[in-house]
């Protein structure tokens, strides 16, 4: 396994396949007041490519091209915030996605833990460190323990999909979930626009 840093954007002539685990660290919650700073892939292969983003950068051509790349599926755990700190930061919203957050909810209703890290303890017997979620991501420099946690948070969730595919078929909620999947980019732009938690089906 191996993580590899880029500054400001993938590589030109990168190939990642054709499902790509994402995930993002931020300077907090909020993606209008905290920055995006460094987004982390994965194809499965067991290597992480990471995108360092610099204070104020609004483009990312490579990425964007992923993101809105119709023949590449995007792998989130709660793609919702994912998606909306991208769209945010770049203008481009990704699709099609797949949420292992959202799988989870519709087939282990049995538990409220569906974090990544029972997810993966449960599924798949792997055990990650959470111990750098709450570091300084905006630091100019990032440590290797850093770069460590965040691949950790991409490199099982191919892996994670197929076992909760499994659960999803079984249960018979597969059709479900994918209608869950092709609305959640518009979910993240309902929560930028000002709509986190209104339910806007509600009477």
């Amino acid at each position: 396994m191996a993580n590899h840093l880029y500054q400001g954007d993938l590589p030109d002539g990168l190939k990642l396949g054709p499902i790509v685990a994402i995930d993002c660290e931020t300077m907090g919650l909020n993606p209008h007041r905290d920055r995006l700073c460094l987004i982390q892939m994965s194809d499965g292969d067991g290597n992480c490519h990471l995108i360092q983003v610099a204070k104020g950068q609004t483009s990312a051509p490579n990425l964007c091209r992923l993101l809105t790349d119709p023949d590449t599926l995007k792998l989130f755990h709660f793609g919702r915030f994912d998606i909306a700190v991208m769209y945010h930061a770049f203008g481009a919203l990704a699709a099609p996605v797949y949420c292992t957050k959202i799988a989870s909810k519709l087939v282990r209703t049995f538990t409220d833990r569906h974090g990544l890290k029972y997810l993966l303890q449960d599924l798949l017997g792997v055990d990650i460190s959470k111990m750098q979620q709450q570091s300084d991501w905006g630091a100019e420099t990032l440590t290797a323990a850093q770069l460590d946690y965040a691949a950790s948070d991409v490199l099982y969730l191919h892996k994670l999909k197929d076992a909760l595919d499994v659960m999803l078929a079984r249960e018979g909620r597969t059709e479900v979930a994918q209608a869950c999947y092709e609305f959640l980019p518009m979910r993240a732009r309902l929560d930028l626009i000002g709509y986190p938690e209104v339910d806007i089906f509600a009477h």
